[in-house]
């Protein structure tokens, strides 16, 4: 009998509808000071979508292949979906899974590296959810980060091959590798607990050069920026954006440049308007050829991937990852990732989701 009898699916949420949008992103927002009319700014790329984020589709498409891929492989867990900011959220997915009988369950979260955010945020998340449960919440462990797990590599290679392969064939070669992750504060990246400094941008790094190296051979050039900014400008995040790589790229000559948002599971509001939009729009006002390639998904690579991190808990397989920088999730030490002090917002500051 397995020591476990459920996994949580963990999520960030989205809106679901146009008049979602608004309290979704109070919800993301709360506590930071953050005005209405600042979110209207936000809120506005969400209503060029329908006000439907993409996000829950597609955990959707996920959660079912999953489930297929479980069945296939004699996993016999339900799979229950939680979010954070939006419905269904975590608290209620926990409550359901009481009623359910569950006792103990194992936890996938959709950030494959850590940071406070994308993974002690959620590890309160989950305790917090426990809490408003009260007695006989089942015990949630969470399954390790993955961002250099073979099947998350192989899933963003694939994409990064589609992507090249549309770009015309006189660019092809010479197109510039670059990769994507949501920025985060320089001090939340710099403090990432005991012995862990600067270890956020050190996983996206690896993922980059992990797909590069798949793609193009060991020593692949590559390049790693961000996207997604928010909070008060006075305030350092990690550097360079996307748009301004663009137009430094333009400035050196490039002819034709490949964006792999390889620091995101799906294809998400912020990829598709970060990228799909401003960060092509940069591209096309200086000549240069730009393509996008898609994220994880529902890439047969990736969902072997979940259902081996699901096995090492299960039935005690070695870890598979081809990563230098070793496992990172498992008994994290006390003090890991902790949350980052947060200034008070200041006017034109641009909110944003964090990364997940």
């Amino acid at each position: 009998m397995s020591q476990y009898d459920a996994l949580l699916f963990l999520s960030f949420g989205g809106p679901e509808g146009p008049d979602d949008v608004m309290p979704f992103l109070r919800n993301v927002t709360r506590g930071r000071g953050i005005p209405d009319e600042r979110l209207l700014e936000v809120a506005a790329h969400y209503q060029h979508f329908g006000g439907v984020s993409p996000i829950n589709d597609q955990n959707r498409a996920l959660i079912a292949a999953l489930e297929q891929e479980f069945a296939e492989h004699g996993i016999d867990l339900p799979i229950y979906w939680g979010n954070r900011n939006w419905t269904p959220y975590v608290a209620d997915a926990v409550q359901r899974m009481q009623d359910d009988g569950v006792r103990r369950a194992l936890v996938f979260a959709t950030s494959a590296t850590t940071s406070y955010s994308g993974c002690r945020q959620y590890r309160e998340d989950l305790a917090k959810a426990r809490v408003a449960v009260g007695d006989g919440a089942p015990e949630l462990v969470k399954v390790r980060h993955y961002f250099d797990h073979p099947g998350y590599v192989e899933a963003h290679a694939a994409g990064v091959r589609a992507a090249l392969a549309e770009l015309p064939d006189e660019v092809r070669d010479e197109a510039r590798l670059v990769y994507t992750a949501h920025s985060i504060p320089t001090r939340m990246n710099d403090d990432s607990g005991p012995l862990r400094n600067g270890l956020y941008e050190q996983q996206q790094r690896e993922t980059a050069r992990l797909v590069s190296e798949a793609v193009r051979g060991p020593g692949a050039e590559f390049d790693l920026v961000w996207q997604s900014r928010s909070g008060p400008p006075q305030v350092p995040w990690l550097e360079p954006d996307i748009v301004d790589h663009i137009n430094a790229l333009a400035d050196a000559g490039v002819r034709a440049v490949m964006v792999a948002p390889t620091g995101f599971v799906s294809d998400h509001i912020e990829v598709r308007w970060d990228l799909d939009n401003e960060a092509k729009e940069a591209a096309d006002e200086r000549g240069i050829a730009f393509v996008r390639a898609r994220t994880a998904g529902t890439h047969p690579g990736f969902v072997t991937a979940i259902r081996e991190l699901v096995e090492e808990r299960l039935h005690g397989t070695e870890p598979r990852f081809d990563g230098r920088l070793g496992l990172c999730g498992v008994d994290c030490p006390d003090g890991c990732c902790p949350a980052p002090q947060r200034p008070a917002q200041a006017a034109g500051a641009r909110p944003a989701a964090a990364p997940a």
